[in-house]
């Protein structure tokens, strides 16, 4: 597949912190073992701009693909995982720890269709051919709560444009947050990127399992919002 060359690299991350204070050994364990074999074969954009489309034919065997930006533990990605075994699923997630802790998840279901991406899912849109996913979830992202930081989250069109490029068209993108500020700026910046709202409302998708964020969120009495789009 062809190549291509990214020049330069905005400097603003829509994601927080990348480690937490330490690791379980348990976790560490996963990491070594486990994170190469499970890596899609990118490098980050810092090591080496230079990189060339990913063969995803050859990755999933032919599979529909699905994305997950940011999974955080990991609890729905696997899960997603295990229940349709029939597609491919990659996850990006920058926190070493919410990646430790996915790859002991995997040990335990013994999946077989999922790729981990540690790092920045913008690393992940430089080398993902264009529509070739069926499927993106952006589920409780960093909220960045400040006015001031609006502009690192993720619905903005910094990130959802190549979202867009990289989605088939019809292909679903699945909002989950319990931010109602993260909902006015969802439904105002996500139409404006190539896509339609399908649903919008506070009951979950049928296929939903409940995240550790969204407990917390229950725990504080924040009301959850799940809102469904369409690219076109």
């Amino acid at each position: 597949m062809g190549g291509m060359i990214i020049t330069e690299r905005p400097h603003r991350n829509f994601y927080g912190r990348r480690k937490g204070k330490h690791l379980k050994k348990s976790h560490e364990v996963y990491l070594n073992e486990d994170l190469m074999a499970l890596s899609p074969g990118l490098v980050s954009w810092e090591s080496n701009p230079a990189r060339h489309n990913l063969d995803l034919i050859e990755m999933f065997t032919g599979r529909d693909i699905w994305l997950e930006i940011g999974f955080g533990g990991g609890e729905h990605v696997i899960h997603q995982a295990f229940e349709n075994p029939q597609v491919g699923i990659i996850g990006c997630e920058p926190y070493i720890n919410g990646v430790a802790m996915l790859l002991g998840k995997i040990r335990k279901a013994s999946v077989n269709n999922l790729k981990i991406h540690p790092g920045d899912v913008r690393d992940m849109f430089d080398v993902l051919p264009q529509s070739s996913i069926s499927k993106a979830f952006l589920l409780y992202p960093d909220p960045w709560p400040k006015s001031r930081h609006h502009r690192r989250r993720f619905v903005t069109s910094e990130h959802l444009e190549p979202l867009a490029r990289v989605l088939k068209s019809g292909a679903e993108f699945r909002v989950a947050t319990d931010i109602p500020d993260y909902v006015r700026q969802t439904l105002e910046e996500v139409p404006n990127s190539g896509f339609d709202l399908i649903d919008q409302g506070a009951e979950p998708w049928n296929d939903w399992i409940c995240t550790r964020y969204e407990q917390k969120a229950l725990r504080e009495n924040r009301t959850p919002h799940y809102l469904t789009f369409r690219r076109f």
